[in-house]
């Protein structure tokens, strides 16, 4: 028997749906979301909690004239299912299905390419200000969290539109704040009635007819105090007034009556408006409602219990986790020792230090170029901050790192999480540029580990190092070594020759140093002896024992889970030709120039040519051994052959 949810296929099949049939859509949107993310993994109680602000907005306006623009993006399942894409929502985040992000190439729905926090507001006013140019009527709606709201980025949006007065509404999702039920219920009568059309025509007018007589403008400012003090006595809508913002709410983000009726109204006021709605994470499955945080990103669950679907292999510990062991004891043994992070204590595995030393832990919200300042301030006190930020959202700090750590050379330690191919969640998501950004950077050391043993020794030698350091590692499990027990010191700037071999060398960065090892096994059987260098810096790079293995072979392959272009790869590049070195080929395997899409880790490495496979197919091709082969997938033509010959 056909549901409701089957019959709605786009936005403009809700125009005919009473309150009812609306509020029964919600109830199988939710549904839906709960049956796929418990399959494909995802974020769930972010979008479980505006099914009804969705409906509400794709009801009132229409999109794809009226702009939509979701912050961050992970709140947009049931935007995604009102869509077109319902269909194919059971591929979300898989590779060659759709994204867990709004996507513009995806759909004419998707205003926005989005995944990075906090750049609702700036996209928004941009198309508002373009409309406005263009004397385009249609409408412009960002959708924010009040977690976005921490970044400075969202702030200097609100800035400016308050500066600018273009048609701007702003949705402020806020599921964090608790008002109490009387004073929320009053407050959400009082916006609706202050923000109907007729009693704005009726200010409009009053205000015009006040401005007329000689004391009406001192009548008018005495009403407009008196409204605001009603206001601010009941919201907290002051700040969003001072940034000259018409302030509705805060209003049920459950109830899609009073959602309607306020985004009608609110549709015909000109100028920048701010809607405060309040919301549950998680609304409509209990286990979410009940741990949002844990409910917030994660991967395949049993919906009877919420319990995630655990493998029946015994996995080793994620480098994640042994970032986190190691920092916390290191801390136990030295009091100047401080964590950052930017709104991510668990994800960078914070949490834990937080529990042990909560007086020298600090969460400083969406707001990473904060935190690497910050963290510069703290170095200038004498102290020692460790910035834990995942790859992707380090970019966002880049002047930061420069100009604050290490111009002044200050002792901060970035711990990147998340280097690399990330996997389903995709473009917005890789750590795929860290190394060619970072590397540029004067004073800033840079390690990669080869296994989460040598992560935890990489800890202790970034933490007792007098500078700038940056140790980059992966999402996801370890390769499943020991851990020693005695933390020690790496020799700066110094490689590691893990296996010899004089007909071609091997020299990888990081996790890739384990794909080499199982390349050169193979590459053993064909009766080819690969040397196996594990770089472990990229900066300061050992040039003497690159240089010695590659006059040695003369036929070099390089490996990183980085951009090609000013990566690793490159590095080695400029030392062989800095040298002067004759007759030696280099063929680098990296990341295309793309923006590569999502699917598991695995299935995005194999076809970014980051496997076994292509290590030995390429160590072969330079021997002469074996034709080239065509690789299907992404563009691993990107491998180049640079002979240098003097």
């Amino acid at each position: 028997m056909a549901t409701l949810i089957d019959k709605v296929e786009y936005p403009d099949d809700l125009k005919y749906l009473d309150i009812l049939q609306l509020e029964e859509l919600a109830q199988g949107l939710r549904q839906t979301i709960v049956k796929t993310v418990a399959e494909t993994g995802g974020h769930l109680a972010p979008s479980l909690g505006v099914v009804e602000l969705t409906i509400a907005l794709h009801y009132v306006f229409n999109a794809p004239e009226d702009k939509i623009i979701w912050d961050v993006g992970h709140q947009a399942y049931a935007h995604k299912l009102l869509t077109g894409r319902k269909k194919s929502f059971h591929t979300l985040r898989q590779y060659g299905g759709i994204s867990g992000f709004p996507k513009r190439s995806e759909s004419p729905y998707d205003a926005l390419d989005t995944g990075h926090s906090s750049t609702s507001i700036s996209a928004a006013l941009g198309m508002a200000t373009g409309k406005s140019i263009k004397r385009d009527k249609a409408k412009v709606v960002a959708v924010i969290g009040d977690g976005s709201m921490t970044a400075g980025l969202a702030f200097e949006g609100l800035n400016n539109a308050g500066h600018l007065r273009k048609d701007l509404i702003v949705i402020l999702n806020d599921n964090e704040m608790s008002i109490s039920p009387n004073v929320g219920a009053l407050s959400s009568f009082l916006s609706r009635k202050l923000t109907s059309r007729l009693v704005t025509k009726i200010k409009k007018e009053m205000e015009a007819f006040l401005k007329r007589s000689n004391f009406g403008e001192n009548i008018w400012s005495i009403l407009k105090r008196s409204e605001d003090s009603l206001k601010s006595l009941l919201t907290p809508g002051m700040l969003f007034e001072a940034l000259q913002f018409e302030y509705v709410g805060p209003i049920p983000g459950h109830d899609l009556e009073v959602l309607i009726e306020t985004l009608k109204n609110v549709r015909e006021i000109p100028g920048p408006v701010l809607v405060h709605v309040l919301t549950k994470k998680g609304k409509g499955y209990e286990p979410a409602e009940k741990n949002p945080s844990k409910f917030h990103g994660l991967g395949p669950f049993d919906i009877e219990t919420g319990r995630p679907r655990l493998s029946a292999i015994t996995k080793p510990p994620s480098y994640t986790k042994i970032f986190s062991q190691t920092l916390v004891r290191l801390a136990e043994e030295r009091n100047d020792i401080v964590a950052i992070t930017a709104a991510m204590p668990a994800g960078t595995g914070l949490d834990h230090f937080q529990e042990r030393f909560p007086d020298r832990f600090f969460d400083v919200g969406i707001a990473e170029q904060h935190a690497v300042t910050f963290a510069a301030g703290l170095a200038l006190e004498g102290l020692k901050p460790v910035v834990a930020i995942y790859s992707t959202f380090l970019q966002r700090a880049y002047d930061q790192i420069i100009h604050d750590v290490c111009l002044q050379g200050l002792p901060v330690v970035f711990a990147i999480d998340r280097g690399g191919l990330v996997g389903d969640d995709g473009p917005t998501h890789h750590g795929a540029f860290d190394l060619s950004f970072l590397r540029a950077v004067p004073n800033l050391m840079i390690m990669a580990p080869r296994d989460e043993n040598e992560l935890q020794h990489m800890i202790y030698t970034a933490v007792e190092h007098d500078g700038p350091v940056a140790v980059r590692y992966p999402r996801g499990t370890g390769v499943g070594v020991g851990l020693d027990w005695q933390l020690k010191k790496i020799p700066i700037g110094r490689a590691e020759v893990v296996a010899d071999g004089s007909d071609v060398a091997i020299i990888a960065i990081g996790n890739h140093v384990a794909t080499a090892l199982e390349a050169a096994k193979v590459l053993h059987e064909r009766g080819v002896a690969a040397g196996v260098i594990n770089s472990r810096f990229v900066k300061p790079l050992d040039e003497e024992t690159i240089l010695e293995y590659a006059g040695q072979c003369g036929k070099v392959i390089t490996i990183e889970e980085n951009t090609l272009e000013g990566g690793f790869g490159s590095a080695v590049l400029e030392a062989i030709c800095d040298a002067g070195l004759k007759n030696v080929t280099v063929k680098r395997l990296g990341l295309p120039d793309t923006f590569i899409e999502h699917g598991s880790q695995a299935v995005l490495r194999q076809k970014s040519g980051l496997d076994v496979e292509t290590v030995v197919q390429k160590a072969m091709e330079l021997l002469g051994m074996e034709k080239k082969i065509k690789k299907d997938g992404l563009n691993v033509s990107r491998v180049r052959t640079i002979s240098f010959k003097r």
